[in-house]
């Protein structure tokens, strides 16, 4: 089958996701897909969740049951988590959805169209039922990296229970029957989430490709900061050393990652009471802002009523306008920062400009996991405190120092913070090597686009053993 046969038939594709990272790795395959000169029809299917980011995807419908369950997806780290899930009609849910899946696949062959295809996003939940469909299938391994078994210099220490399962398959982060999924005809291509992860599927006789990590597109700041010009150096030096602030996005454990955080900070303040120091929180919009404001003033901080509209450390706090009030009339969706001064310290907490909020940061204080990953993939350096869960549990913190490397500094306690900031300042050729290192392991921007280009050839009848791209 060609391209040009497309042009009249036209792909149909589906796509299965199982989580709110998962989804929005997806989206933006998908919206590349839409882009292409000959889009394919696209269907959506959220395994995990309601799938609410596939709201902003124009002509692409769910197809089926969604529902909310108690883990909020998290089973993986605590197995009560899932027991909540089946008690929640976990099995009940499952089994609609695979109906579901077949019934999609078998609509498009009696339509008379041949092209019905599956793009499973995230791990072996939709990669199985992707194989479990009949139909063709690609694979976007969100979840695992051969980083958390080894790094470019060998194979890793083990720390914890957590890796239990992966003494399974030594040779390779993914199980041997997740690489028998990937190795069946009709799964057509694998995109994994990093060069390592990628030849080593290749050496295995999976289609894998390393095209990038999409969890990297789309972080463009929105108000640059104008840094060069001819007192460049001189404002350097002048400069507040910035941190930002990364609580994790699930109520209510963001919360009570809040309130660590803002114990470290506390240190921070003491340690470099000479500096002046900018804290940027990047806040969900899941979150309430008011809630976070009992730590604050407990820790001393003070709410500054002023709106600062300076272009460098104000950036994020834009449009420059002189009152609340004409912000809330001109833009009543928009979401106001809220500024807390203390010493030498100002704190920013923001629910938009996310992107901002990584960009003019120097390093991070992190408790979360896709936005951790793409603060490091801009090569900074981030500081990690094991919380009580479920999500960001020490077991979750030690996978993820594996998946990041020297990008994340763990530490045990609030207090260890500030020591290890000024450790990190001390020491430029460290942070270089984790700039490199972050930039190695997360990828290039672009990924999501030359993923969907890559699907267009593999569904459009290039051969099954085309030649796969080179790792990068």
């Amino acid at each position: 089958m060609t391209i040009e046969f497309l042009r009249e038939l036209g792909l149909k594709l589906l796509c299965l996701s199982n989580g709110h990272g998962e989804d929005a790795i997806a989206l933006r395959i998908l919206r590349e897909l839409q882009q292409h000169p000959h889009p394919p029809e696209l269907a959506v299917f959220p395994l995990v969740g309601e799938g609410q980011a596939f709201a902003q995807l124009e002509n692409a419908r769910i197809i089926g049951p969604v529902q909310r369950m108690p883990s909020g997806g998290f089973i993986y780290m605590d197995g009560r988590e899932f027991l909540r899930d089946v008690k929640g009609g976990l099995i009940q849910l499952t089994i609609a959805q695979f109906k579901t899946i077949r019934a999609w696949v078998r609509s498009q062959q009696q339509s008379g169209n041949q092209d019905g295809v599956i793009l499973a996003c995230g791990d072996i939940v939709p990669l199985l039922f992707a194989w479990l469909s009949g139909a063709p299938y690609a694979f976007v391994g969100t979840a695992k990296s051969e980083y958390y078994l080894r790094d470019e210099e060998g194979p890793l220490a083990r720390k914890s229970r957590a890796f239990g399962w992966w003494g399974w398959s030594p040779r390779s982060v993914y199980l041997p029957w997740e690489r028998w999924l990937m190795t069946r005809s009709r799964c057509r291509a694998v995109f994994a989430r990093d060069a390592l992860t990628a030849e080593t599927l290749q050496k295995l006789g999976i289609p894998a490709y390393n095209l990038g990590n999409p969890m990297m597109d789309g972080l463009e700041p929105e108000n640059p900061a104008g840094f060069y010009g001819p007192d460049a150096e001189f404002r350097e030096m002048e400069r507040s050393l910035v941190i930002t602030l990364l609580p994790g996005s699930r109520a209510p454990e963001a919360y009570a990652n809040w309130l660590l955080i803002v114990e470290a900070v506390a240190g921070i303040l003491s340690l470099f009471a000479d500096r002046k120091l900018l804290f940027f929180g990047a806040i969900s919009p899941e979150l309430n802002l008011e809630a976070l404001r009992p730590s604050l003033e407990f820790f001393g901080w003070r709410q500054d009523g002023e709106i600062r509209t300076q272009r460098r450390e104000g950036s994020i706090l834009r449009p420059p306008v002189s009152s609340a009030q004409e912000i809330r009339k001109e833009s009543p969706n928009l979401l106001l920062p809220l500024t807390f001064v203390q010493r030498n310290a100002t704190m920013i907490l923001t629910q938009q400009s996310f992107n901002d909020c990584l960009y003019e940061a120097d390093l991070a204080i992190a408790m979360a996991g896709t936005a951790t990953e793409q603060f490091v993939g801009l090569g900074k350096p981030a500081i990690a405190i094991p919380g009580n869960g479920p999500q960001f549990t020490p077991a979750f913190a030690e996978a993820q120092s594996r998946l990041l490397g020297p990008s994340l500094i763990l530490v045990k306690h609030p207090a260890e913070v500030a020591a290890a900031v000024q450790s990190l300042l001390r020491d430029p050729d460290r942070l270089q090597l984790i700039a490199e290192n972050g930039w190695r392991r997360m990828g290039e921007p672009g990924a999501a686009a030359r993923i969907a280009e890559c699907l267009i050839q593999r569904f459009g009848g290039e051969s099954s053993n085309s030649q796969l791209p080179p790792i990068h």
